[in-house]
């Protein structure tokens, strides 16, 4: 059986072909009004950071507010080689977040770095 190097086409241990990397970053706050217990707030979360992750293919997590029941702040990030297509992605994002009935969108914003 031949055996496969891990470090081919690498130059110590560095990409060999330098490509673009953008990362997309957009934080979230949203009120959720019907939250009435903390698990309220964490059913109502994991079932938009579920539907975001599974559409959008992004990282989503609570940054902030945590122990607040009607109120959270997420942060949702993307990679890739587009600056266009991060903007799009993430608007699009962001809308559907403004359609998502359980939660009310209250502020956004978004950075292409």
């Amino acid at each position: 059986m031949a055996r496969l190097s891990i470090r081919a086409g690498l130059t110590r241990g560095l990409i060999s072909h330098p490509s673009t990397m953008n990362v997309g970053t957009v934080e979230i706050r949203m009120r959720i009004r019907d939250a009435r217990s903390l698990k309220d707030k964490r059913r109502v979360l994991n079932a938009l950071k579920d539907r975001l992750r599974n559409t959008y293919n992004v990282s989503i997590a609570e940054v902030d507010g945590q122990e607040l029941l009607q109120s959270a702040t997420v942060a949702v990030a993307q990679v890739a080689n587009d600056t266009r297509y991060l903007n799009s992605a993430l608007d699009k994002l962001v809308d559907a977040v403004r359609r998502f009935p359980l939660a009310e969108l209250v502020d956004y914003h978004l950075e292409v770095f």
